[in-house]
């Protein structure tokens, strides 16, 4: 067991050090005050605080693990070695950054926090994040921190004991639109019939005709393809459908529809199914349960996942209701047309709310591609000359690659042929 010694043990400090040591290192840890016991302890151990007791490893705190609220804070950014960090800590420290007040600081979201201009969907927008504008949104800064640290604390203490992760490759499909033309009514149809005509779409109003009238498959409904593609490769998949009511942002099947129903119903025979909230319900927690209950009735098992809709992420109001709802998890910490760590971490991690100053039991996956990040990209090479450094960074730190693809772009006709994208991607990085 690594002991730590700090003067002082906050909500903000437990949170930090479990995260590093528990959540990425898997390495066993405890804290103290007490100086003798300290001393006292045999094995290996670590000052966190301004001044080192003896010859001990040591790493000059910052105050951040120490304040409360929000501050505002002065960021210098600096590189330890070729990763860049912040929150320098000095000569004496055996480490140049305090990167457990520079990891809350990314795992928190406490720029999120602070007074910043969202964008038309009121998100959060990733131009305005430290890693943006610094240049490392590519990086999971705090897993290659993390074992940079892991590397220095074995230099002076071989014998540290951490138990080794492996990479996990994960592929979530977003389901906000089930069919492009199918199942959406006469009203609906009709409405959608006029308005490509008026607009002189003529081909999607020709293949709207052809998907109604039955002689071709509606775009949108690949659900069988991703299925068989799924059991041909171990890999970990989950599908997130909104089960939702008509609204100008949610415009998917109605959920009293029986084929989206029997869908549904199909797919959660093979894979975990769990709920894309509504644009509207990211704001009520009511209708947050009536959707989750919903959906939980029609597939008779629980559903505790959440992703929300257009990743509008809101801290800390939308994880909050999203607790209330009594979600577990949540898959919507990323940005939708950049690929990245929004939070600089590969890894899970807890919601820490610091209006309350203290953990919540929401746990968070990042991802790190969605693929709106890729419509730009002209070719398939360019695609994973992105995706390459992405996925070598991820698994160098034994990390958890997360890719969000959508159903409706999978069912676009694009010169990157979307589907066999999707079908290259599972194939390069699922091991």
């Amino acid at each position: 067991m690594l002991l730590i010694y700090t003067h002082k043990i906050t909500q903000r400090f437990s949170y930090t050090m479990r995260q590093i040591f528990s959540g990425i290192l898997e390495v066993d840890i405890g804290f103290t005050t007490t100086v003798e016991d300290f001393i006292k302890h045999k094995g290996p151990k670590m000052t966190y605080t301004k001044q080192p007791l003896q010859n001990e490893f040591f790493v000059r705190s910052n105050d951040l693990l120490f304040e409360q609220g929000i501050n505002d804070l002065e960021i210098v950014m600096g590189s330890w070695e070729d990763i860049p960090c912040f929150f320098s800590a000095g000569e004496r420290s055996n480490i140049p950054f305090d990167i457990f007040s520079a990891s809350f600081y990314l795992l928190s979201r406490y720029e999120e926090y602070l007074p910043h201009v969202k964008d038309a969907l009121g998100k959060y927008p990733a131009q305005e994040s430290l890693a943006h504008q610094h240049g490392f949104l590519q990086l999971p800064v705090v897993d290659l921190w993390a074992h940079k640290l892991l590397d220095v604390l074995k230099q002076q203490f071989p014998n540290l004991q951490h138990k080794a992760k492996t990479y996990q490759y994960t592929s979530i499909v977003n389901v906000t639109t089930s069919h492009c033309y199918k199942h959406r009514g006469l009203v609906r149809s009709v409405a959608g019939f006029f308005l490509d005509l008026t607009s002189f779409k003529i081909r999607r109003l020709y293949l709207r005709v052809l998907v109604l009238m039955g002689f071709r498959k509606d775009p949108y409904d690949n659900f069988s393809e991703l299925v068989e593609l799924h059991k041909r490769f171990p890999i970990k998949t989950l599908f997130f459908f909104q089960f939702a009511e008509y609204s100008t942002h949610d415009k998917n099947i109605s959920p009293n529809t029986t084929k989206f129903r029997h869908l549904i119903k199909s797919v959660a025979d093979y894979s975990v199914v769990s709920l894309s909230t509504s644009f509207v319900s990211s704001n009520n927690t009511d209708l947050l349960v009536f959707e989750k209950k919903r959906l939980s009735n029609l597939i008779n098992r629980p559903v505790n996942y959440s992703r929300l809709r257009y990743n509008r992420v809101n801290i800390p109001d939308t994880y909050r209701k999203l607790i209330d709802a009594e979600f577990t998890r949540d898959y919507s910490m990323g940005y939708t047309h950049e690929i990245g760590f929004r939070a600089g971490t590969s890894h899970p991690f807890y919601f820490y709310d610091i209006h309350v100053e203290a953990q919540q039991p929401l746990r968070i996956h990042p991802f790190a591609v969605h693929d709106y990040a890729l419509v730009k990209c002209r070719s398939k090479d360019e695609v994973f000359s992105k995706l390459d450094v992405l996925y070598q960074n991820v698994k160098g730190v034994d990390g958890n690659f997360i890719t969000v693809f959508s159903n409706e772009l999978l069912g676009e006709t694009h010169k990157l042929g979307w589907l066999q994208l999707y079908e290259a991607v599972i194939k390069r990085y699922y091991v």
